[in-house]
């Protein structure tokens, strides 16, 4: 692949840092080759091809540590009032129990995967995502449902970290098949590298046994592969532990010793300082969700405490409001109003918890920032705002009033996936009738 130099209005290739006013990137093969004035670019690299970003800010490209892409066929589904009881109950298990379940995840067949999966990767190039961890639950799908979705994420030239989210919850026959789905893709896919890679899932502590967790951790330690869980998405789960095992979610699993491996948890938001000391001290990275959170009224996860112990925290979509330009202003303002503090979450953290922590958590060394040698995963994002664009206020004019819309390229290892504001090389409204033909098939079954 010959050389490529992207020369932006400024380049902000680390959200730690301050961005670079006439600056840009050499590009090639999938990597970054250099990062510096545009010309010392043109000089080092005299005959390469120049794609001239003057009107807009380059920055690495987002990365969203929690998706259901499955759910994006349930948007809108007609969805029952809240059951009576207090939060615990009504929150934790009856809206799973008696809704999610049976009406979605147990209805979900391989096409229907297809197809989701399928607008979701239209979703996220269209809002900057080129890397993301995804988690299916379908337990009449097994086998083969995460190859549906590997193709259909290869096919899009995405990252995209794959797992099927392993339980008991229907029966120990399909718990022990989720989690030999995501130990298979695993294998299949080191052996086989690219873009997609596998990753070890399992629900909850109320879904999975002490002898389930402690399994699935082995096999992905045997792969060395990361382990994801939900954890403590509202007071239901802190409640069920403390009831039956005397104590709190983080240090359960800290008592049946699994926190030394390689740990994503997801949502978090009913934790307390001992277990944030424990997140922390384990090295567990955290998955933020904010605005799915909001939605099912499970609380305000303690993110800049989270933080500020040290615990390296992502965000994600939760496949609910699918655009991390939104999640990432519900994650900056939402701790701001909760602390009364309007200084509690500046807009350069809020982009770093989209970009590098998000790479941390799904392993990537190599990504979040664009320095020399890394994956060549950016964003050009039109720099027209209506005020001038400055080095000291570029972190909040883009988290504030930028947007998808103002997205002119997206590139993935060094392709661009999004040129001029258009997707390249799909059907988008081929796409949207295939989703809407599978979210009615969903909804009437």
């Amino acid at each position: 692949m010959p050389n490529t130099l992207v020369l932006g209005q400024m380049l902000w290739a680390d959200t730690t840092q301050p961005p670079q006013p006439g600056w840009g990137v050499a590009v090639a093969d999938g990597r970054v080759l250099a990062a510096a004035p545009h010309d010392d670019l043109r000089a080092r690299f005299p005959g390469a091809a120049v794609v001239d970003a003057g009107g807009c800010v380059i920055t690495p490209s987002l990365v969203n540590a929690h998706h259901h892409m499955y759910g994006g066929l349930a948007h809108g589904i007609p969805i029952p009032a809240p059951p009576p009881g207090d939060n615990e109950t009504a929150e934790g298990w009856s809206f799973l129990s008696d809704f999610w379940w049976p009406r979605v995840e147990d209805r979900l067949t391989h096409d229907l995967i297809a197809a989701a999966t399928d607008w979701a990767c239209l979703e996220m190039v269209r809002s900057g995502v080129t890397t993301f961890y995804d988690c299916l639950e379908a337990p009449n799908a097994l086998p083969g449902c995460l190859d549906m979705e590997a193709q259909v994420v290869r096919r899009w030239g995405l990252r995209g970290a794959l797992s099927f989210e392993a339980t008991e919850r229907a029966g120990t026959a399909i718990g022990e098949l989720g989690l030999q789905e995501n130990a298979t893709f695993i294998d299949e896919c080191q052996a086989r590298g690219g873009l997609v890679n596998g990753m070890m899932c399992l629900h909850t502590t109320f879904t999975c046994s002490a002898a389930f967790i402690r399994r699935a951790f082995a096999l992905a330690d045997a792969r060395g592969a990361i382990t994801h869980m939900h954890l403590s998405e509202s007071a239901y789960e802190p409640a069920y532990c403390l009831a039956r095992f005397g104590a709190r979610p983080v240090a359960y699993y800290e008592q049946l010793g699994v926190l030394d491996a390689p740990t994503l948890a997801s949502q978090c938001v009913q934790v307390d300082a001992a277990e944030v000391d424990i997140l922390a001290r384990r090295g567990v990275h955290v998955s933020h969700q904010p605005i799915s959170n909001c939605e099912v009224g499970g609380g305000f996860a303690p993110v800049p405490e989270m933080l500020a112990a040290g615990v390296n925290v992502a965000l994600g979509t939760d496949g609910y409001v699918n655009n991390l330009f939104e999640v990432m202003r519900a994650a900056a303002l939402i701790p701001r109003a909760r602390l009364q503090d309007p200084g509690a979450m500046p807009a350069h953290i809020a982009w770093t918890m989209a970009t590098q922590n998000g790479a941390r958590a799904l392993g990537f060394a190599d990504l979040g920032t664009l320095a020399p040698g890394h994956q060549a995963d950016l964003l050009l994002i039109a720099a027209d705002l209506p005020t001038p664009l400055t080095v000291s206020n570029l972190a909040d004019q883009l988290l504030l009033w930028r947007d998808p819309a103002h997205l002119r390229g997206v590139m993935c290892a060094g392709r661009w996936l999004l040129r001029d504001g258009k997707v390249l090389g799909v059907d988008e409204e081929a796409i949207r009738a295939r989703v809407q033909q599978a979210a009615q098939t969903l909804w009437h079954s």
